[in-house]
């Protein structure tokens, strides 16, 4: 092997030790998307949703986003292999940026494949009380088309019942009424266990307890800067500019 040969791959060690990946978890209402973008901005890692990249493939109709297309309008959740063949690919050619990723894995085995692809320095778990997020969801509407997500208490609308964008009405889904919650808090808690487990057996598992995004973020933000060296830190910043 040449000279520039041994070079180059140590600068690409080097590249990549730079890196740091990160995973948050939390039952529907908990804020992972509200805490990303803080984490996003604060640190300058890349904001990752699993519901975004869903989104991105259907609209460019790629084969697992017709896939995962047919579960949706059913009402289904998007299963393990769908949801795996649409992530892994963009996480393994994300080579020289560091990210949040918000929303996968929600089952053991979206966690195990996320680990034969990378390893994760970080992962936040976010334990908000039922009562919080029932709340929380009771106030929530989507717009249909774009997926965006206000809360009338502390993320209104401008105008009452309709989207910001494009002036299109909100709705309510199914199953943030009240009636549907409980059931689909108990399905994340179910499903949700065995990825915990598994992540605070490596170590890595970091559990934030609180009603107030902007109680537990301070906690969240001393972590990040005690986890992400100054001179990753520096490097992470500069490439988001």
């Amino acid at each position: 092997m040449s000279q520039r040969a041994v070079e180059r791959g140590f600068i690409r060690t080097e590249e990549m030790s730079r890196l740091f990946r990160a995973v948050i978890m939390g039952p529907p209402g908990s804020g992972k998307g509200t805490i990303s973008e803080r984490i996003a901005r604060g640190f300058g890692l890349q904001h990752l949703s699993s519901g975004d990249f869903v989104r991105e493939n259907i609209a460019a109709s790629t084969e697992a986003g017709i896939l995962a297309k047919t579960y949706i309008e059913k009402g289904l959740l998007v299963p393990d292999h769908v949801m795996t063949r649409l992530l892994l690919p963009r996480l393994e050619a994300m080579t020289r940026h560091s990210w949040i990723l918000d929303g996968f894995p929600r089952t053991l085995a979206q966690a195990e494949a996320l680990n034969s692809t990378c390893e994760l320095d970080v992962v936040i778990s976010l334990n908000i009380p039922l009562e919080t997020l029932k709340e929380r969801l009771s106030h929530r509407w989507i717009h249909p088309a774009s997926r965006r997500v206000y809360n009338m208490c502390f993320n209104p609308p401008r105008v009452q019942g309709v989207d910001d964008i494009t002036g299109e009405p909100l709705i309510q889904q199914e199953d943030d009424k009240p009636e549907a919650l409980v059931a689909r808090l108990r399905h994340y808690k179910d499903v949700a266990k065995p990825v915990i487990d598994l992540y605070k057996a490596k170590g890595i598992l970091h559990t934030f307890s609180d009603t107030d995004t902007d109680h537990i973020w301070p906690y969240i933000s001393s972590l990040l800067s005690a986890k992400i060296p100054a001179d990753r830190l520096d490097a992470q910043r500069a490439s988001t500019h």
